[in-house]
């Protein structure tokens, strides 16, 4: 048997196993150190059972995240067979704790990526009357800002994603995804200089490594140079990450744009129009380009006639002044749905 179908039954039976825990889970005996506390069986006479549930769910929503990265689950099925047996752990959880944090920030999060935003929204919001804006947590604020971004909503969504602000680091995707949609809604909103500040505050002078959060980050910052038609700026940026990734950056710049949920969807056609722009794909940059432009009154329409004009104005030289890719990219669809 090949690896790759010894890899493929690995992960089905994980999703098996999985459920099949998740599904025997309120019968698991637990030993509770606290048994027999009366304030604490007044106050949480559930806590043995929901904070069993919050564990097991996460651990589902980690495989379903490993899923969304793999080759063994291309359709995204899986993960949202995942998604939806968590959500219904979830909901059973809100019932024993309505008030438990952790339980309405993880029915949120499952909310909408099942897809339900109506029941997304009102958990995170519920998340923040309870523990207030400061103090909720950037997975409850954050994660409600990028609603609101997708819903068109851009001040309710700058409101948020302000309040859910904390510096990129490695490790931490939400808190680079939370810099990337702040700075898009900023540039919704005209304020195309604060949308750049935002992102270049959170690259250092000095980058020897770009774990995908900064190459999130940083190739964001390439785009918002070239949307505000500064084309010096957003090359350099990429020449920077091309010198420091050599061969790698086409591959990690697809793979962190495959998870990312764009707000507008059609702002996907904008991102990979550069990348393989950039790396001399010249036909499917023009094809991105070309997508975003037909998508409708979009903000950066005439930016992306700019670059149909410029490819085609480059296909018609001379073969001499043809420039040599400088990104090897591998050409696929981005797994996220």
């Amino acid at each position: 048997m090949s690896r790759l179908a010894c890899s493929a039954l690995l992960l089905v039976a994980l999703t098996r196993a999985a459920a099949a825990d998740m599904e025997a889970m309120p019968q698991q005996p637990q030993v509770d150190s606290e048994r027999g506390n009366f304030w604490r069986d007044m106050i949480s006479p559930h806590k043995v059972e929901v904070d069993l549930i919050v564990q097991k769910a996460r651990q589902a929503m980690v495989v379903a995240d490993q899923a969304l990265y793999s080759d063994y689950d291309p359709t995204g099925l899986e993960r949202l067979r995942f998604f939806r047996e968590v959500y219904g752990m979830l909901r059973y959880a809100r019932k024993l704790a309505p008030d438990n944090l952790d339980v309405l920030k993880l029915l949120g999060q499952c909310a909408d990526e099942h897809g339900k935003t109506r029941e997304a929204i009102e958990a995170f919001q519920a998340a923040i009357d309870i523990a207030g804006m400061e103090h909720a947590g950037s997975d409850a604020t954050g994660r409600l800002g990028i609603i609101y971004l997708r819903l068109g909503k851009i001040d309710e969504a700058i409101r948020y994603l302000r309040a859910a602000q904390l510096p990129v680091t490695a490790g931490q995707p939400l808190t680079a995804e939370i810099v990337f949609h702040l700075s898009n809604a900023l540039a919704a909103r005209g304020q195309m200089t604060e949308a750049v500040d935002v992102l270049a505050n959170n690259i250092p002078a000095q980058v020897q490594y770009y774990p995908n959060e900064l190459t999130l980050v940083s190739f964001a910052l390439a785009v918002q140079f070239d949307r505000d038609e500064q084309r010096g700026a957003a090359f350099e940026v990429l020449d920077r990450m091309q010198n420091t990734l050599q061969g790698q950056l086409g591959a990690m710049v697809q793979n962190v744009l495959g998870g990312v949920r764009f707000a507008p969807a059609e702002d996907r056609h904008y991102y990979y129009g550069l990348l393989y722009e950039s790396a001399g794909h010249y036909t499917e940059a023009r094809a991105e380009w070309a997508l975003y432009a037909a998508a409708g009154d979009l903000p950066y329409r005439g930016r992306a006639l700019d670059h149909i004009r410029a490819i085609d104005a480059l296909r018609r030289a001379p073969p001499a002044d043809t420039i040599t890719p400088r990104i090897r990219i591998r050409h696929r669809p981005p797994v996220h749905p």
